[in-house]
């Protein structure tokens, strides 16, 4: 999944010549947070309803009022994404830098803005949860072949794999989070366990011992 398939475009922005008073206003009539400021067609900095609020707040050292101008207050330079970046890069990004979007730029053309909660439904998206399936989480050896042999056992008892998302568990082992076309969990599970997997969801029931 690419950042251009969870983006939202086209992008609503502000020059930086509008007041904070204004930028306050528009993102409370679009319900965003987030607020690109251009300037010749250009992204130039952004500014969100928390560098409104703080620059504002009678607790600020030095506080503005409500008609300062945008380019007073907003961040510059600006993090971007290309629309072909791969959307656990995007996370990654602004995870590490602790911002809650970023705006999308080909070329010197601002084309989009990915948000969090973009990043929480691209989640969504890729585990396959608003599909009917069922889930089931097998831990297997960080070894070739280990994978093949899961995807083998469904294959065999003719159910689907939706989705597969593996992330590593202590050194030596990787945790295989699965959505499959069946909801009868409990009989895959009981199936894995039988068959030397180790099962982690759902869990084995203490009196099915």
């Amino acid at each position: 999944m690419l950042v251009r398939d969870v983006m939202h475009s086209p992008v609503i922005t502000i020059s930086t010549g509008a007041t904070l008073e204004e930028a306050n206003a528009l993102m409370w009539e679009q319900g965003i947070r987030h607020l690109p400021v251009v300037e010749g067609g250009r992204i130039v900095g952004i500014i969100t309803d928390r560098d409104v609020r703080l620059a504002t707040s009678e607790l600020s050292p030095m506080p503005f009022t409500p008609q300062a101008r945008v380019e007073e207050v907003m961040t510059t330079p600006v993090l971007t994404a290309d629309p072909l970046d791969p959307v656990e890069e995007a996370a990654r990004v602004m995870r590490d830098r602790k911002i809650g979007c970023l705006p999308v730029v080909d070329g010197r053309e601002l084309v989009g803005i990915i948000t969090g909660i973009d990043l929480l439904d691209a989640l969504v998206a890729l585990t396959g949860a608003r599909l009917p399936s069922g889930r089931v989480e097998v831990r297997l050896p960080d070894r070739p072949g280990k994978l093949a042999k899961l995807a083998a056992f469904f294959a065999e008892r003719g159910v689907n794999i939706h989705s597969l998302l593996t992330y590593p568990d202590e050194p030596g082992w990787v945790r295989n989070v699965l959505r499959v076309g069946s909801l009868e969990t409990r009989k895959l599970a009981d199936e894995l366990r039988a068959a030397g997997f180790e099962v982690l969801w759902p869990p084995e029931k203490p009196w099915s011992r």
